[in-house]
């Protein structure tokens, strides 16, 4: 999963160096945390947060098919 919001946020941003994923599991879930340039965090949100739901969409189908339970968390 790790490997797919990177790829997805490396796409959207003006600053694909500044990209960080990582991965944390636990028992129920795995944690993507997502990290971005603050001037890039507009484009990963997107308008009423629509972008990051959408990446959400996309990480949960992804899971899914591995019946696993994913959360993607956007940081600062």
């Amino acid at each position: 999963m790790k490997e797919l919001v990177e790829v997805i946020a490396k796409a959207l941003v003006d600053h694909p160096k500044e990209v960080v994923v990582t991965e944390n599991q636990s028992e129920k879930a795995i944690v993507v945390e997502l990290r971005v340039a603050q001037s890039d965090m507009g484009k990963v949100i997107g308008k009423q947060g629509r972008i990051a739901k959408a990446i959400r969409s996309v990480v949960k189908a992804a899971a899914a098919k591995e019946e696993r339970k994913v959360i993607v968390e956007i940081m600062q």
